[in-house]
């Protein structure tokens, strides 16, 4: 199964305040979110479907800060970006915009956060495909 790195990128129509785990409770305000993670374990990009299935209400399960966004039902999936085959996370979260929450998906690594904000999804959207474009170097 290939594997790599991803991001998801979120629309939240109305800002909302989501417990995210032991992060606890957070403030989102409406817009766009970009939530960049790794695939490179040995079940790949399934990764990036399981998440899926949180976001559509038919898995229970929170492993992941970004599970506890996926699971508020107005957070919707737009895209998902991909850069197979490369270790890539950081980098490419480190050329996106800041996030609302210090440490989201960043537990294992010294970045602020691996979750970008921005008001506008599509401009955050082109941010993440020219984040990726630019670590892989396509």
């Amino acid at each position: 199964m290939t594997g790599g790195t991803y991001t998801l990128v979120l629309s939240l129509p109305d800002a909302a305040t989501v417990e995210v785990g032991a992060l606890g409770a957070r403030s989102f305000p409406a817009g766009g979110y970009a939530y960049t993670g790794s695939a490179l374990g040995s079940g790949g990009f399934s990764r990036v479907d399981r998440h899926g299935r949180v976001a559509a209400g038919e898995h229970d399960v929170r492993h992941w800060h970004v599970d506890y966004l996926l699971g508020h039902p107005p957070v919707t999936i737009e895209d998902v970006v991909r850069t197979p085959g490369a270790d890539v996370e950081c980098a490419v979260a480190e050329r996106l915009p800041d996030g609302p929450v210090d440490g989201f998906g960043a537990s294992d690594c010294d970045c602020p956060t691996h979750l970008a904000y921005g008001e506008d999804v599509v401009a955050l959207h082109e941010a993440v495909r020219d984040a990726h474009a630019a670590v892989s170097g396509t």
